[in-house]
């Protein structure tokens, strides 16, 4: 299936890989477009979106995020009506009435979830540099960004990741769970890539997808599940911070430093050009 240059990210994402999409790219099997892809970190998805594969598995723990995957997929008029709405709404005022919805948790839980969607893309690309935050309740906290000409809906992109995700020659699974489980089936034939909240020895790198972080026990238990499913034959490939715990625990595998530039982290000096590795089972 020939790739459409029109599928790119859809939203802002704290660590999103599209800056790095050539180098990414370079370090993918050779066989790349005849395995089956698993993703159990999407995220804003860049790599999956840019590569378009046929038979792929994407997965994230954050609930609210994958109800966009879903919309875009199954209610793609729906949800580009209610992104118009917002759009034709948008002030710091309605940002903020907006944010307010899931503070009352009963009437919230009553929307659709193609409004769910339509809200989360909406203060994704309102809100303070793009980003995804939650406190210890689960709620989004980020404040209003103040940008004149956000893109709130990007319609000819959307649509065509709708054609992409409903395409029949594509099979994509599209899951929400914890990772190991999102990877429980990938072996010979699958290509893996981990995109996890990164490492961080000193708690600077923003870790807030979800209530609890990704801290130290995280990352062993998922050395351990990258160990697993290369055992069973899956190609893995890993994006993480460059630190001495990190390589030591890929310290079997391939290490591959590369240069990426973040805009977000709480110690100004993580900002701008930092130090990554890409871990390879092959």
């Amino acid at each position: 299936m020939r790739r459409d240059p029109l599928i790119k990210p859809y939203l802002k994402w704290a660590g999103g890989k599209r800056q790095l999409l050539p180098e990414l790219q370079k370090h993918l099997p050779e066989n790349f477009d005849s395995l089956r892809y698993f993703e159990p970190f999407v995220g804003a998805g860049a790599l999956f979106l840019a590569s378009q594969p046929e038979r792929a598995v994407i997965n994230d723990c954050n609930a609210e995020l994958i109800l966009t995957y879903q919309a875009i997929r199954e209610h793609i008029d729906e949800l580009i009506e209610a992104l118009q709405t917002h759009k034709t709404n948008n002030s710091e005022e309605y940002y903020y009435q907006i944010r307010a919805q899931d503070r009352g948790r009963e009437s919230y839980a009553q929307f659709p979830d193609v409004q769910k969607a339509a809200r989360l893309m909406y203060l994704n690309k309102t809100c303070y540099n793009g980003l995804y935050r939650v406190n210890s309740q689960g709620l989004f906290n980020v404040p209003y960004g103040r940008y004149p000409n956000s893109a709130i809906c990007e319609e000819p992109v959307l649509r065509a990741i709708h054609t992409y995700l409903n395409h029949e020659n594509t099979e994509i699974e599209i899951l929400n769970c914890d990772f190991a489980a999102a990877v429980k089936n990938a072996g010979r034939g699958a290509c893996i890539y981990f995109d996890p909240p990164y490492h961080s020895a000193d708690n600077t790198h923003f870790t807030g997808y979800q209530p609890g972080g990704f801290g130290d026990d995280e990352q062993r238990r998922l050395r351990d599940v990258f160990i697993a499913r290369t055992n069973v034959g899956a190609r893995c490939l890993l994006s993480n911070s460059d630190t001495p715990f990190i390589r030591e625990l890929y310290s079997g595998f391939e290490i591959v430093s590369i240069k990426a530039r973040r805009a977000i982290n709480s110690d100004g000096a993580g900002r701008g050009e930092v130090d990554e590795v890409l871990i390879k089972n092959w």
